[in-house]
């Protein structure tokens, strides 16, 4: 069986109601497997997309498709110590993490 996760599309529609995400620089915390970075870069987001679990970063980096290459970076990190100073990214997103 396999899984599919928001196929009637909610959450983008919902993403999308909040901005136009078009060129906008993206910090994404608690990235996981990447489901929610793909969805911001298909709606044009430059995305930084970090995790503290480097398994999952890795995962989800092999995962990434190739049109989204120069639009999204996955890195190991934590929401703690965020190497990047203020002002780097228009806006911040951290969902579904704990």
């Amino acid at each position: 069986m396999t899984l599919r996760i928001d196929p009637e599309q909610n959450e983008v529609r919902a993403l999308e109601q909040v901005t136009d995400w078009r060129g906008k620089r993206v910090l994404e915390i608690g990235c996981g497997d990447g489901r929610l970075t793909r969805r911001l870069a298909e709606l044009g987001a430059k995305v930084l997309a970090i995790d503290p679990d480097a398994e999952r970063v890795r995962a989800a980096r092999k995962a990434l498709p190739q049109k989204f290459a120069k639009l999204v970076q996955f890195k190991p990190g934590s929401a703690e110590r965020i190497a990047h100073p203020d002002a780097s990214f228009d806006a911040v997103i951290l969902a579904w993490s704990l």
